[in-house]
């Protein structure tokens, strides 16, 4: 069994690289690499993976049409697994219980939860407007991996 040290180890040891996945309609699922860090759901408060999704993707209609996801976190050949329900908080799907006057800040600060740094924050801001970005969470609702007690 995984627990949060071990999804914290292996997400800053490969520098955010993860596979997230979520089951299609037909059964089958749906997998891609994003870069994501552990942090807090800022209307929950619940520990979640938290990563930074363009707007308009395949996994964000999947992500609204299952609610629930899985993050994997891998470094040789340990690895752990989040699973859990997913909230969105983008321009395209808006929060009641969060303020969108607060989405840029919250699209750094998951970004920075992923290992990411930027030079010129104003320019970042800029891209995430324009390419609709939107902040993913996956609720660390049940933790599966190989780690060795």
């Amino acid at each position: 069994m995984a627990d949060l040290d071990l999804v914290r180890k292996l997400a800053v040891a490969e520098h955010g690289l993860a596979t997230i996945a979520v089951a299609r309609a037909d059964g089958t699922v749906h997998a891609s690499i994003v870069n994501a860090g552990l942090l807090d759901d800022p209307v929950s408060g619940r520990t979640s993976i938290g990563f930074v999704a363009r707007g308009g993707t395949r996994k964000l209609e999947l992500f609204r049409e299952r609610g629930n996801a899985t993050v994997v976190f891998r470094r040789g050949w340990e690895w752990a697994a989040v699973q859990g329900p997913v909230r969105l908080i983008g321009p395209d799907d808006p929060d009641a219980a969060f303020d969108p006057a607060g989405l840029p800040e919250l699209l750094r600060t998951v970004f920075r939860a992923a290992t990411g740094t930027h030079d010129d924050w104003a320019e970042y801001d800029r891209v995430m407007a324009a390419e609709r970005r939107c902040c993913v969470f996956v609720e660390a609702a049940k933790l599966t991996g190989n780690a060795r007690g």
